[in-house]
């Protein structure tokens, strides 16, 4: 009879993963920087920063990040790629990126694209299927929780307010994201991601065969260091 994983092997799985996670982190920080290392007046740092503090990254780590990117512990050289383009049965795919090499992360991503029965496509072939907007995700599991996360959310300025399972889901524009956030969390209601994204205008059904190609190749993605973000518009099963 095979035995599973050791708690040794379990535990350096998760270290990797946590790793790999404090990197994207770090690089959003560090780019973020570069508008200002004053979060009061950089809004794309106070999301990054929150980010990082929710996933437990010391102030230490966060302070080194903003420095490096504010030019104050020498220059960095990181830049900021979008792809967009196509996975399995043509659902729609933008790739963010953050590298010191476009010619490998160009390489890493068409491969793992094509590996996927996807491809490339030109700046602007899937854009127009997405829209930039603000998003934070609350558990409303409790009695009484939605109705309430709904007229807060709706009052502070948010755009849509889906509840599905427990769960409420309010978009709104990007710079109305602090503002519904913040009279979330005044009220007691902290999210478990909030984050300005790229949300698609209409999702398309996918299932069997296609459905697990897809679910692949965005652990391929997620897997690559320089990518940082990967959304589409495909439906997926929980």
């Amino acid at each position: 009879m095979g035995r599973g994983p050791s708690i040794e092997g379990r535990k350096n799985a998760e270290d990797a993963r946590r790793g790999k996670i404090f990197t994207k982190l770090i690089r959003e920080i560090t780019v973020a920087a570069r508008n200002g290392a004053d979060p009061a007046g950089n809004a794309r740092l106070r999301i990054a920063i929150d980010k990082a503090l929710s996933s437990n990254m010391s102030k230490d780590t966060i302070e080194r990040a903003v420095r490096r990117g504010s030019g104050a512990d020498g220059a960095d050289n990181m830049q900021e790629l979008r792809y967009e383009g196509y996975g399995p049965s043509g659902v729609a795919l933008i790739i963010d990126a953050m590298t010191d090499n476009p010619v490998r992360t160009v390489a890493d991503v068409r491969h793992a694209l094509t590996k996927h029965g996807g491809n490339l496509g030109t700046s602007g072939s899937v854009a127009f299927q997405f829209a930039r907007v603000g998003e934070v995700v609350i558990d409303t599991s409790a009695p009484g929780s939605e109705d309430t996360v709904l007229e807060l959310a709706l009052d502070a300025g948010a755009d849509d307010v889906a509840g599905d399972a427990g769960r409420t889901t309010i978009v709104c524009a990007p710079d109305a994201f602090e503002a519904v956030r913040k009279a979330l969390s005044a009220a007691g209601f902290e999210a478990s991601s909030a984050d300005i994204v790229m949300r698609p205008a209409n999702r398309v059904a996918v299932s069997g065969e296609v459905e697990e190609t897809l679910r692949d190749l965005l652990d391929w993605l997620d897997e690559l260091d320089d990518v940082q973000d990967v959304y589409h518009n495909a439906i997926l099963t929980d």
